[in-house]
């Protein structure tokens, strides 16, 4: 009598739509799929992911394609009365016609939503299941010359065909992604039959504001017949805190009343415990559905204070700063990526102190996986819907569309404690800018809205978020990302900011990083190169694995990328130009770049009411296949050294140190100065929620000789505020001696010049939790030649580092099997650096750092 599932997942087969030889049909390893994956099982195209392949694989976008199965009648629930049975198809990509034993069951033309079809009377004894996929690209093209009459489609990153279609947007090509348009069954697809069923089981509730109590109602949908009654149960660790048994309504809704008084949380990662109910519906002997739910309260704090207007997060009461990454597709084929490596993500995110991940409008809703993983280990999500970079239409029909994939998705997520945003779009309001759109934030008519250039504003103001109060009235939302009041999207008092000022834009240095935050920095970025066996698994001739190559050319989408990356390098630091030597130069510019940002803007959480910058989310986290580009973890999971730059930064304490900023190349700019400007800032950054009394020692290094150029300066007793930024030293000088500056009528004398590292450590109870250096810039002004690195093996897996004298960038080369527990890191004379080693033999580990004579070294002991 309970439900039973059947899953089409083997004996498929598919071909090219207007193929119709009697070997057309191709056998599909399995479904989920996507047609790509399935040519190349069959040995019909190269793999995309490799050299040039994408571009001979880019005839599929324009080819429709037919997938089919037979299937048995199922039999366990054959002679039950009142017996359903369901057709279910989780999702379909994209414009998909379906058809049963011949006839048409279903059209979906959105890659979003799922469909559920009852076929009780259409079954045979033998069914054969057909879908027909047409091109998402042709279609697309269609659809914009059937509508251009009522609206513009305006587009950023690749072509127009994108917009009216309802499918992940990136399948279009990105600046970092390739043009893979997919097709296929990217969903499970499954027979389901029943006498009654459980359809949903969700709770809306608030905790109260003294956390002692936390009420609401929860919620059950029934289908189907036979039953009158439903049990509704919370309970936590195997004990119940609620149950009742309820009535089914006419409509098959059941709702009742809760409460659950001193509740358990769900805290952030870093503040508190990842809490979960289990939230229980049986409907008799049928059917039973678990959840787990968390409790928690949630708010987004907007307040006008002395910087324009706060945007923070508190959570249970907490302000909490969101230190994270923005997240892109893990790969370009949907259908292959397994739950455990969604959970390896997140928790590589939580590995590295990151506690927000935010979903970029333009890929797809994620992966109930993924979503798990965040409640799990306590990352917060910021949720886009799936709208980025362009001007979208409103008619009717795709208006219809898209609340029908809205409404599916929020209730998909509404029971995840870690979904604490929705978003409208991304960038949509820059493209409403950047094409002088009709924009008038005084009117507040949406039908108005309709009539105007930019009709998107009717989804994103009125349709989304009434979409997102109905189904989940707690919720917050915001119109888009980036978004402030109706203000200009680059204003950096009001809401969340897009800060492409580095590597976009102005082009600024990074080290200017304290001239460009914002109350919440949603993006911001630095691209690098992955590490080296990363480069050589995505081009296969070793004849074109070299910097400026056209195959390492071809991997880069973004935008006169070579250009900006050796600006960035030949600013900071000496050119060189083999693979080794550039891929480390231009990770350790990312990896500066992190700690540049991570740090000035962390910094500015400032205390309780003067909370300046309320997060960061650097772009990207990760790739969706093997690139070049601004991931701080490439495609395999292989770390670069910026996010270990992001983890340091990131410590629940941690120390900053920052020197004032000279311009060095501008004009008559004079590089000198940062040798006479001898101040220097020192400050923490908790979020921890007491205080914490430490001891900070600081030296100053020599970078020439390795010796301390002055006694090291020692603070005692030190407080560290609780979830603040603690300011412990401002603008204080280093009282220099000899010839280290230059005099007010002498020229700069280089000979003599001393140039020093200022070395901070934090210790708590003995124990080293917090380091920081700061360094003169440009880096490339140092001599770092001669730097006395060693080696010592702790253990069969942990190496200890040792230098004579400061070394910069010093970076182990990592792959898919070689995991480190740190890596990008400084070492400064006089303390060991240890790092844990697995997946390979401390005697296998290559490194270089700045200044390295070669670009890849092996350890030696």
């Amino acid at each position: 009598m309970a439900r039973f599932k059947q899953i089409l997942s083997d004996g498929w087969t598919f071909r090219q739509t207007d193929d119709d030889s009697a070997d057309a049909w191709l056998p599909v390893p399995k479904v989920p799929s996507q047609v790509h994956m399935d040519l190349l099982a069959n040995q019909k195209i190269p793999d995309p992911f490799l050299d040039l392949n994408e571009l001979a694989v880019r005839w599929i976008e324009e080819k429709g394609w037919v997938y089919k199965v037979k299937f048995s009648e199922p039999t366990r629930l054959k002679n039950e009365k009142a017996v359903a049975t369901d057709l279910v198809f989780e999702g379909l990509d994209t414009f998909a016609t379906v058809f049963l034993n011949g006839a048409e069951i279903l059209k979906s033309d959105n890659m979003f939503c799922s469909h559920r079809v009852n076929i009780s009377t259409r079954l045979k004894s033998e069914n054969e299941l057909e879908i027909h996929f047409d091109s998402a690209m042709l279609r697309g093209r269609e659809l914009v010359e059937k509508h251009s009459h009522e609206h513009t489609f305006y587009v950023r990153q690749t072509e127009v065909s994108r917009v009216p279609v309802r499918k992940a947007q990136y399948n279009w090509g990105w600046d970092w992604g390739p043009i893979l348009m997919t097709a296929g069954p990217w969903k499970p697809i499954y027979l389901e039959q029943y006498v009654t069923r459980i359809d949903d089981v969700w709770l809306e509730c608030e905790v109260g504001e003294d956390l002692k109590s936390c009420s609401g109602r929860l919620f059950a949908k029934v289908a189907g017949d036979q039953a009158d009654t439903i049990n509704l149960s919370l309970s936590l660790h195997g004990n119940i805190v609620f149950e009742k048994l309820c009535s089914i309504g006419s409509e098959g809704l059941v709702e009742t009343d809760f409460t659950v008084p001193t509740p358990d949380l769900w805290y952030p990662l870093g503040y508190g415990e990842q809490t979960r109910y289990e939230l229980k519906a049986t409907l008799g002997t049928y059917d039973q559905v678990l959840k787990l739910v968390g409790f928690r309260r949630t708010e987004l704090v907007q307040e006008v204070d002395n910087f324009g207007k706060s945007f923070f997060f508190r959570i249970n009461g907490i302000d909490v700063f969101s230190g994270g990454s923005c997240w892109i597709p893990a790969n370009s084929f949907l259908s292959q990526i397994p739950p455990e490596r969604y959970r390896n993500w997140i928790k590589l995110m939580a590995e590295g102190h990151q506690n927000m991940i935010r979903i970029w409008g333009g890929g797809a809703y994620e992966d109930d996986a993924l979503v798990d993983a965040c409640d799990e280990f306590g990352v917060m999500v910021w949720h886009d819907f799936a709208f980025a970079c362009a001007s979208y239409p409103t008619y009717r029909s795709y208006l219809d569309s898209v609340e029908e994939e809205a409404r599916q998705q929020v209730r998909r997520l509404r029971t995840h404690p870690s979904v604490v945003i929705w978003a409208g779009n991304n960038e949509d309001y820059q493209v409403q800018e950047r094409y002088k759109l009709e924009y008038d934030y005084s009117d507040k008519d949406p039908q108005s809205w309709l009539k105007s250039t930019f009709p998107a504003r009717y989804t994103y103001e009125y349709l989304l978020p009434k979409i997102v109060k109905e189904e989940d009235p707690f919720k917050i939302y915001h119109p888009s990302s980036p978004w402030g009041d109706g203000k200009h999207t680059a204003d950096p008092t009001v809401g969340d900011i897009h800060q492409w000022n580095i590597w976009h834009g102005a082009m600024n240095r990074y080290q200017e990083t304290f001239e460009l935050s914002g109350r919440f920095v949603s993006e911001f970025g630095m691209e690098a190169y992955p590490h080296l066996e990363t480069t050589r698994k995505m081009i296969t001739d070793p004849q074109q694995q070299h910097p400026g190559s056209i195959m390492m050319d071809f991997r880069n989408k973004a935008i006169d990328h070579e250009r900006r990356m050796v600006t960035y390098v030949a600013e900071n630091f000496q050119i060189k130009y083999d693979l080794p030597s550039y891929t480390h130069l231009t990770q350790i510019v990312q990896a500066e770049t992190m700690h540049f940002a991570y740090q000035t803007w962390r910094r500015e959480w400032g205390k309780p009411g003067a909370r300046k910058c309320g997060g960061v989310l650097v772009w990207q986290l990760n790739d969706c296949w093997p690139t070049m580009s601004w991931a701080v973890v490439d495609y395999y999971l292989v770390k670069k050294p910026a996010y270990y730059a992001i983890a340091r930064v990131m410590k629940p304490l941690a120390v900053g140190i920052s020197r004032a900023f000279h311009d060095w190349t501008s004009g008559h700019a004079n590089p000198t100065l940062i040798a006479k400007d001898t101040k220097f800032d020192l400050w923490l950054a908790s979020s921890r929620v007491q205080p914490e009394v430490v001891e900070i020692t600081v030296r100053f290094i020599s970078i020439r000789t390795g010796q301390d150029i002055l006694p090291a300066k020692q603070l005692h007793g030190v407080t560290a505020e609780p979830n603040s930024t603690t300011e412990v030293l401002k603008e204080y000088e280093v009282q220099l001696e000899g010839g280290n500056l230059a005099g007010p009528n002498r020229p700069f004398d280089l000979k003599s010049y001393d140039p020093f590292v200022i070395h901070a450590v934090v210790a708590s109870g003995g124990q080293v939790i917090a380091t920081d250096s700061s360094w003169p810039q440009p880096l490339k002004y140092l001599d770092f030649s001669d730097r006395g690195v060693t080696f010592r093996a702790a253990s069969a897996s942990q190496i200890v580092v040792s230098a004579a004298r400061p070394v910069k960038g010093f970076v182990f080369e990592e792959g898919e099997a070689v995991k480190l527990s740190d890596n990008g890191f400084d070492v400064v004379p006089g303390e060991k650096k240890v790092v844990d080693v697995t997946g390979t033999g401390l005697d296998k580990l290559r490194f270089t750092y700045i200044g390295a004579p070669e670009g890849s070294i092996p350890v030696t002991f």
